[in-house]
């Protein structure tokens, strides 16, 4: 026993050797008793309050303006019911993403992990088959989280550019070539993304946010004014259609109210990160809220303008009327101050991974990396100018891998130990999880990327 025994700050008792089991040379004993939360110091903790209104500034984005273009793919009573599961299963996806956290905390001795760092905490410290993975795991969340930001860096950047394109036509009916507006808006892009760290860009995510509510206070205007009979719509899409549109709208919700980024960095510098979670918990009361919304938003942009519903609400206003014409302007404006935020995540990611390269000449690669991205960004924009089918893609494959089945496997890793419940119900509500992802990922990656091939290819 000797040899596996640590023998740090070890003492003789007469012919009899006791050790103490330090934090180093074996962690979960040393931290039975660790409680994390009472560890954990911050110097600016967040309230329950403020979390809960970051999490629905970031939940509540731009993908709010493709979902009457979701119900028109399903139907209104589909669409409906197609986003309350949808947003369940991402809200519980989050909600354990969270639960094995506070698992790993203990068992590492930690008070707070990125969304990587739990992937490769839960591989270390899950079954013996797992711990090879860990730098895998952490690899995988991480660029998941790259890929999954710079494609919706893409989006925003055709979003802006039909926005504007849309007031543009009104007054010059001869213009209407997308691919120029997005080229167009490389340099102030640019200059954008030169801004230096998150505190300058607090400002620009302040103007974003009121010019995106202004923007959609105005759009619901519209949308409840002259309202047709819900008789006048399907309850449900064509049934000989439905499996080539459902996944359709599937991904587009997914992509709307997924915000499996930002829950670990909300978690993380809360003051009571216990009541992030839990029936009543900022997660379950800032996501019914979100779906709320989306619901709504949806459902009436779908029933006022039906088979004539675009890819974006904003672009079925009346082009004459100067409220929509501020409407498009304003989004559009919310949209390119909200690229700041979504490009900082990406180039953060970047430069963590080439700093160490750089060393003699760091500013100057710094902002030749920002550069770079920002034009390849605005290239894959020009090359695929259309909302929908980008933003099913960025649903389907980035944040059905990302924000479903990343952390079904964290959850299932960080409690292989403890079991899986009566019957197993555990791996069963996984598998369904899993299916669910699998399905938004196969048919919703191929129904975007055909849509995209038919109209640009």
């Amino acid at each position: 026993m000797e040899t596996f025994l640590p023998k740090d700050e070890s003492f003789i008792n007469g012919k009899v050797t006791t050790y103490k089991v330090t934090k180093d040379n074996d962690l979960e004993a040393a931290n039975a008793d660790f409680d994390p939360f009472k560890a954990r110091t911050l110097d600016h903790p967040v309230t329950n309050c403020d979390t809960l209104t970051h999490l629905l500034k970031a939940s509540l984005g731009t993908g709010i303006l493709s979902m009457p273009a979701a119900f028109k793919a399903s139907g209104l009573v589909l669409g409906i019911f197609a986003t309350i599961v949808v947003s369940i299963i991402c809200t519980h996806c989050a909600y354990i993403l969270v639960t094995s956290a506070h698992e790993l905390y203990k068992k590492a001795g930690k008070t707070s992990m990125s969304f990587a760092e739990v992937a490769e905490e839960a591989c270390l410290r899950g079954p013996k088959w797992s711990r090879k993975y860990g730098w895998i795991a952490r690899q995988t969340v991480l660029w998941g989280i790259f890929v999954t930001y710079f494609a919706t860096c893409s989006c925003y950047t055709v979003i802006i550019a039909r926005n504007f394109n849309y007031v543009i036509h009104h007054y010059v009916p001869e213009y209407d070539n997308i691919r120029i507006t997005i080229a167009l808006l490389l340099v102030p892009l640019v200059f954008l993304a030169y801004v230096p760290n998150l505190k300058y860009l607090a400002p620009v995510s302040m103007v974003a946010n009121a010019c995106m509510a202004i923007g959609l206070g105005i759009t619901f205007y519209y949308l409840v004014v002259d309202i047709p009979s819900v008789t006048e719509r399907p309850a449900v899409a064509e049934i000989k259609t439905l499996a080539t549109t459902l996944p359709v709208c599937i991904s587009v919700v997914i992509f709307a109210i997924e915000a499996i980024g930002v829950v670990m960095p909300l978690e993380n510098n809360m003051s009571t990160p216990k009541n992030f979670v839990g029936l009543c918990g900022v997660l379950n009361q800032g996501m019914s809220f979100v779906t709320l919304v989306y619901i709504i938003l949806g459902f009436f942009g779908y029933l006022k303008y039906g088979d004539a519903t675009e890819e974006s609400i904003t672009y079925n206003l009346p082009k004459e009327a100067i409220a929509a014409q501020a409407v498009n302007i304003l989004v559009g404006l919310a949209v390119f101050c909200t690229y700041g935020l979504q490009f900082y995540v990406c180039l953060d990611i970047a430069w963590t991974q080439l700093k160490h390269r750089f060393e003699k000449r760091a500013n100057l690669a710094n902002y030749t990396m920002r550069t770079v991205l920002v034009t390849i960004s605005v290239l894959i924009a020009v090359a695929v100018p259309k909302i929908v089918p980008f933003v099913g893609l960025i649903g389907a494959f980035c944040f059905s891998i990302l924000g479903l089945m990343c952390p079904v496997f964290i959850e299932v890793v960080t409690f292989w130990d403890k079991g899986f419940g009566k019957y197993n119900w555990k791996i069963v509500k996984d598998v369904i999880i899993i299916l669910t992802g699998m399905l938004a990922l196969v048919f919703g990656s191929k129904s975007a990327i055909a849509d995209i091939i038919k109209d640009f290819f």
